[in-house]
């Protein structure tokens, strides 16, 4: 089963977190400069009452009126206890389904996280993360950084895969700070050999491809590679359509095939590029574990019911895709005894490299992305005071014309 997945890693990880100082520092993973509040606090305050805010909102829902992207921005900013994150969330759910749910901010989905960050909502916000289409929560990708890093400094590994989720269906792995968070959240995950669904392997399958294609070195490549083979195993029991489907994936069949092109590129390149042997022992296990199905399917031991959920699902290209197991399995080995031969198997475990590429780099990549979230909140503070100076003008405007009326009606009374 996947929880033989990562199972050769543990004792390594483990050696890992033993001897590394920056675990017992509690350093993970991003420095205090980085989710220091002090530039977002610095902004100008707004401060409002939240029930007059609230009863307006519903006031104006009641008239099936549009509620401005300013009011719901003013009531994400003036939370102070967790009670108003639940109302929030009520009112970010309300602007979704309203005609301008198109209009929710950049900074207002940035503040909603902080707020849930700092009022100990934390699972409020992966809530309204993972249910995006009804809340409208398309974080940036700094957002991302601080809701990754909470959960990591907190040991839940399993809730930091499932923001990575999110990042790789936005495909926002943009930062190089995203991409090494990402990379050490999901080989954490692993390395605690966790019981995973079909589901589950494919999520996490195509968050290890699309953040390991960022990184051209060998943690990104192990990570293509065991990215490529979770997908291939569910491609292999479920078809190639609940591989793609939902997914920014191509819905081109033979990941299998993909992953053993990873091994032939490695084999082929020059320089120091290697592949490291647990994904190597990782994909012993699911080839195994595949083969050890088929034979069981060829025997006639899978039930009525099972069979016939199979078959709808499973098409005959699958089928033909299913076939060359057997090829596949015989080419891993014959790649496996090259990549040994030549020296590019790194006896490192995943978690080790992704821990030591962490350690390397990320205080570098830190600096460029706090240069460029000082300019991005100047910028969102720019565009509000031009929303307020346009919501000012209108307001001004329309009472202006209201004067007018009430002033056209008393002419025309009097005569």
């Amino acid at each position: 089963m996947a929880a033989s997945v990562w199972k050769r890693c543990v004792t390594a990880a483990v050696k890992v977190k033993c001897l590394s100082p920056s675990f017992s520092g509690r350093r993970w993973l991003l420095s205090a400069a980085y989710t220091d509040t002090k530039v977002w606090e610095a902004r100008e305050k707004d401060p409002q009452n939240l029930a007059i805010l609230a009863q307006n909102m519903d006031r104006t829902y009641e008239r099936n009126l549009p509620v401005s992207s300013l009011t719901v921005s003013r009531f994400v900013d003036n939370i102070s206890s967790q009670q108003e994150v639940d109302q929030a969330e009520y009112y970010l759910y309300k602007f979704r389904h309203s005609p301008n749910c198109w209009y929710l901010r950049d900074w207002t989905i940035h503040s909603w996280i902080r707020q849930c960050l700092k009022y100990g909502a934390r699972e409020k916000a992966l809530h309204t993360l993972k249910n995006k289409v009804q809340y409208g929560i398309f974080p940036d990708d700094f957002t991302f950084n601080l809701l990754i890093d909470s959960y990591i400094k907190d040991g839940d590994f399993k809730s930091a895969c499932s923001v990575v989720e999110e990042v790789m269906l936005q495909e926002a792995f943009d930062l190089p700070s995203t991409q090494i968070l990402s990379l050490y959240a999901l080989g954490s995950y692993l390395a605690t050999r966790p019981q995973l669904t079909v589901s589950e392997e494919r999520a996490l399958g195509a968050s290890l491809l699309i953040c390991g294609l960022t990184q051209d070195n060998t943690v990104g490549l192990s990570a293509q590679l065991l990215g490529n083979a979770l997908l291939g195993k569910v491609e292999m029991l479920q078809g190639i359509h609940a591989v793609f489907k939902g997914m920014p994936l191509s819905w081109e069949r033979g990941y299998l095939g993909r992953a053993l092109a990873v091994m032939e590129r490695v084999a082929a390149a020059s320089g120091g590029v290697k592949l490291h042997k647990d994904t190597l022992d990782n994909m012993i296990d699911l080839l195994q574990e595949l083969s050890a199905t088929s034979d069981s399917d060829s025997s006639g031991e899978e039930s009525a019911g099972e069979e016939e959920k199979k078959d709808s699902a499973v098409d005959e290209d699958d089928q033909a895709e299913q076939a060359k197991l057997p090829q596949y399995v015989s080419r891993f080995k014959e790649m496996s005894s090259q990549l040994e031969s030549q020296g590019k198997v790194d006896s490192a475990s995943f978690q080790a490299s992704v821990t030591a590429l962490a350690q390397q780099n990320l205080a570098t990549v830190e600096k460029l992305d706090l240069d460029q979230y000082e300019s991005r909140v100047q910028a969102w503070e720019a565009e509000k005071r031009q929303l307020v100076q346009r919501e000012n003008e209108l307001k001004e405007k329309a009472e202006q014309e209201r004067q007018e009326r009430l002033a056209a009606r008393a002419a025309a009374q009097q005569a």
